[in-house]
């Protein structure tokens, strides 16, 4: 008996000593905090094995380094640009990106997120014309071709991708394909070996230590990236894979949305993929760096930043680009996201918004892929339609699209939903795009959308069931770490 009290004396003895680290030394918000008390206390010692394998604090240490010669260069560009804009001196050659000049200070000066003005910004939203442009870019290529995505199957698609870019790596185009373990995890060796020997390099993101155990599986790179001779660059929500077609049966149509940019930009999106390769294959760096930034790449008329954030990030950087879009706003505000989780300042700012008057506008399947996830998004769907938001859910198969339209001239497309993993432990990016005209795209297509959708409305979203509802309560306690 005496074993057995001093066993459990030792077991609640070292759960607080894990509940001081997880309240003073990682400094957490409060709703994530008390979520991981609550499985310490529920699951003492094995709650801080999950602990471990879901909370590590990436701030402490940075990931990314640049060469210091190089980094003084991009920084010479940020330092420049801050200067002119603060003081009133900066020639911004686009209506939509002189009005969103605060919101373009904020992301540069948090973000280095450099603006360039001269792009040409062409919008996908469907899987076939998605990867039938993306196909025919790589064959055109000449020099190289990165390819960066979180989920890449080895199924039809997969294999028909891997292959095209195995032929380029045989006619001497230098090919490096980045792709997350965790999301692709059905991948080996054998799918990329005939790539390999043609001269081909893959890499996967915060590969295992261990066999079976990967300590960072939590913090995940959801980044969809490719630049082909740093002239075109893709950036979006597809990954890769058949049901990105429509072609699972589960899903039905796959609604998405992507970017193909022309021009400077193009420059800062591989700057991205050039410091995520390095991290993840420090045996096979590479770099380049011009000796002028690309401002002479004119393709366009677009002002674009390409914003990224991450579990390293001190500041959740596209949350805040999102808010600051919100809070800007004067007539309207569209979404789509998949998943819609927001924090207290993001559910304040549409709230606020929708009160104020504005028309705010949320778009979320009605079919969920996670159903914990798709629960707690009902669940703050009801404060939204309380303060005046319209919420339509999408029938026609799954939205993923992750899109943010405000007043019709300044929109965010990528890789970021509106969620809390979103903002605080993926790897993520954003371009931030200054056109009246790809804004008047996205509406367009959201207005189409609507023809697939039905509205939610107040009085529906209150008669829901009590089932529901428990449901939503008990996934929204665990939203902070979903």
């Amino acid at each position: 008996m005496n074993w057995t009290t001093l066993f459990l004396g030792l077991i609640l003895l070292l759960n607080l000593i894990f509940a001081i680290i997880v309240v003073f030394q990682e400094r957490k918000d409060a709703g994530s905090t008390w979520a991981w008390l609550l499985v310490l206390y529920f699951i003492p010692i094995a709650g801080f094995v999950l602990y471990l394998l879901f909370a590590q604090n990436f701030r402490r240490t940075p990931l990314f380094h640049w060469d210091s010669r190089e980094k003084l260069r991009l920084e010479e560009a940020v330092v420049a640009q801050l200067e002119e804009i603060r003081t009133g001196d900066y020639k911004f050659q686009n209506p939509s990106s002189f009005h969103n000049r605060d919101l373009i200070y904020m992301l540069l000066n948090n973000n280095h997120a450099v603006l360039s003005e001269t792009n040409r910004v062409d919008l996908l939203v469907d899987g076939h014309e998605k990867f039938d442009q993306l196909f025919k870019d790589i064959q055109d290529a000449r020099e190289y071709v990165h390819v960066q995505y979180y989920i890449f199957q080895k199924d039809w698609l997969g294999q028909r991708f891997i292959d095209l870019l195995t032929e380029k790596a045989r006619q001497g185009v230098r090919v490096r394909v980045l792709y997350d373990e965790l999301g692709s995890r059905r991948l080996n060796n054998k799918f990329f070996q005939a790539f390999r020997e043609a001269g081909g390099q893959a890499q996967a993101f915060f590969p295992s230590r261990l066999r079976l155990i990967n300590m960072r599986l939590n913090y995940r790179n959801h980044r969809k990236l490719v630049i082909v001779d740093g002239r075109i660059g893709y950036v979006g929500g597809f990954n890769v894979g058949e049901e990105y077609l429509g072609l699972d049966p589960k899903f039905g149509y796959w609604r998405d949305t992507h970017l193909r940019i022309q021009g400077p930009s193009v420059f800062f999106m591989h700057c991205r993929f050039m410091l995520d390769w390095n991290q993840a294959a420090p045996d096979k760096p590479f770099h380049f760096f011009p000796e002028l930034l690309p401002a002479q790449l004119a393709e366009g008329s677009a002002g674009v930043q390409i914003v990224t954030s991450g579990p390293d990030s001190v500041w959740e950087v596209i949350k805040d680009g999102y808010i600051k879009m919100i809070s800007s706003a004067k007539r309207s505000i569209y979404i789509q996201t998949p998943y819609f989780i927001p924090d207290a300042s993001m559910m304040d700012a549409l709230r606020i918004a929708a009160l104020s008057g504005l028309d705010v506008t949320l778009m979320i399947p009605d079919k969920p892929d996670h159903p914990f996830v798709h629960w707690a998004t009902l669940s703050y769907i009801g404060e939204l339609l309380k303060a005046g938001a319209r919420v339509y859910l999408y029938e026609n198969g799954f939205i993923h699209a992750k899109t943010l339209v405000v007043d019709e001239e300044v929109s965010s497309v990528g890789t970021a939903n509106i969620d809390v993993r979103s903002f605080r432990l993926n790897f993520e990016v954003n371009a931030f795009v200054y056109d009246e005209v790809l804004a008047a795209k996205l509406l367009r297509c959201f207005q189409a959308d609507i023809e697939d959708s039905r509205l939610l409305t107040l009085d529906q979203y209150r008669r829901r069931p009590y089932l529901m509802r428990i449901k939503e309560s008990f996934s929204r306690l665990l939203s902070p770490i979903l």
